[in-house]
């Protein structure tokens, strides 16, 4: 089987959702590519909208939001005179060469800007089955501008959100975002803290995205100086400055910090929170194992939806001006019910085993398309 997964570098979890896919697929000796679409086209245009979108999101994220909002609400069905649709024929006269060459018996895409798709189809540049994965606990603007045979959602909840925008409950896939393997799987506590040399204790897990957004010193100083015995996992990504900040001050409680991780499985299960902002992907494996979670500056955009999502399915706690990083950690650390509560939450929301379901729904559709829809999800 041939697997052509279509994304692009504007934010994180798009192509990690694709990696965690393909490892599944080439796992079962299937050949994949993965094409970031617009880097393909023009190496500096994939490039300039990664860089776009990373500045938007950090230096004028209320902005950034604005624009996002507006966007969401057109939920017009499809249409071949879209915007999105008359780039999405530019963009097809870019594909076609490769698409025609990969022969693909299937097309996955991980960003709503999926419509390149329908244009393929339409320009009968391909026949196959055609998917698209939402990355987030909401539905992304330009989804509505998609025409595919299956979309993957989170969870049955956002049904209502994807019918507004014209996609029918029957092209549904409610078996959550795709996360890699050992997201799946989970080491038990103590010897995951021995794996990382670290104390075998109350363990608090800091994670801010792959960029560490925010300036969360002043956060850590309020857990350290609050009266409780635990120590902290500090992961600052690319965020050089703030790692320096962290490694420089002199903490009462012991706190490990770190740059760029690729452990953050074996981190996760050495813990019992996680302090952490609520990205798609981030929440997909957070929840696979099963820990509960604080959140805290969300961006403007599907963040906040995100964080809307989880809060109203008692899944997570969110901090803010009005409600402290120590108040949270208090309600967790002295109110068992109130962990139990989460627990069962995330165990109805998780799904630790979406790349799999994923993976038997494609096989089974390729295999007899008549019995693609007998996959129980």
């Amino acid at each position: 089987m041939n697997v052509l997964l279509l994304s692009v570098k504007a934010g994180y979890g798009h192509h990690s959702t694709a990696k965690a896919v393909i490892n599944e697929f080439e796992e079962h000796g299937h050949r994949c590519e993965m094409l970031d679409i617009f880097d393909y086209i023009n190496h500096h245009l994939g490039n300039t909208i990664q860089d776009g979108y990373l500045l938007s999101t950090k230096l004028i994220p209320r902005a950034y939001g604005l624009v996002y909002d507006k966007m969401n609400r057109e939920d017009r069905p499809y249409s071949k005179r879209s915007v999105t649709s008359l780039l999405s024929n530019i963009v097809t006269k870019k594909l076609r060469g490769f698409v025609e060459g990969f022969a693909p018996d299937v097309i996955i895409a991980t960003h709503s800007y999926a419509g390149v798709v329908a244009t393929l189809l339409n320009k009968s540049v391909t026949s196959c089955p055609t998917i698209g994965i939402v990355t987030d606990f909401t539905v992304h603007p330009f989804w509505e501008s998609t025409i595919l045979d299956y979309y993957v959602i989170p969870n049955r909840q956002l049904t209502y959100q994807m019918n507004k925008k014209g996609i029918p409950t029957n092209k549904l896939l409610p078996i959550g975002i795709p996360v890699r393997k050992q997201f799946s799987q989970k080491t038990d506590k103590q010897l995951a803290r021995r794996m990382l040399g670290i104390e075998n204790k109350k363990t608090i897990l800091i994670m801010m995205g792959s960029m560490g957004y925010g300036d969360i010193t002043d956060n850590i100083a309020e857990m350290d100086a609050f009266e409780s015995d635990f120590q902290m996992l500090v992961v600052c990504g690319s965020n050089k400055k703030l790692k320096a900040q962290v490694d420089e001050h002199d903490w009462k409680k012991t706190v490990y910090c770190y740059g760029f991780v690729d452990n953050v499985d074996v981190m996760m299960d050495a813990s019992d929170i996680i302090i952490t902002k609520p990205g798609g992907l981030t929440t997909s494996e957070t929840f696979a194992k099963g820990l509960p979670m604080i959140t805290m500056n969300p961006l403007p955009g599907q963040e906040d939806k995100n964080l809307v999502f989880l809060v109203n399915n008692g899944a997570a706690v969110a901090v803010n001006s009005e409600f402290t990083i120590v108040e949270a950690l208090y309600q967790l650390l002295t109110e068992n019910w109130r962990v139990e509560h989460m627990k069962e939450s995330i165990a109805h929301i998780g799904k630790p085993n979406a790349t799999r379901d994923l993976y038997n729904f494609v096989e089974n559709l390729c295999q007899n398309k008549e019995n693609a829809g007998e996959l129980t999800v």
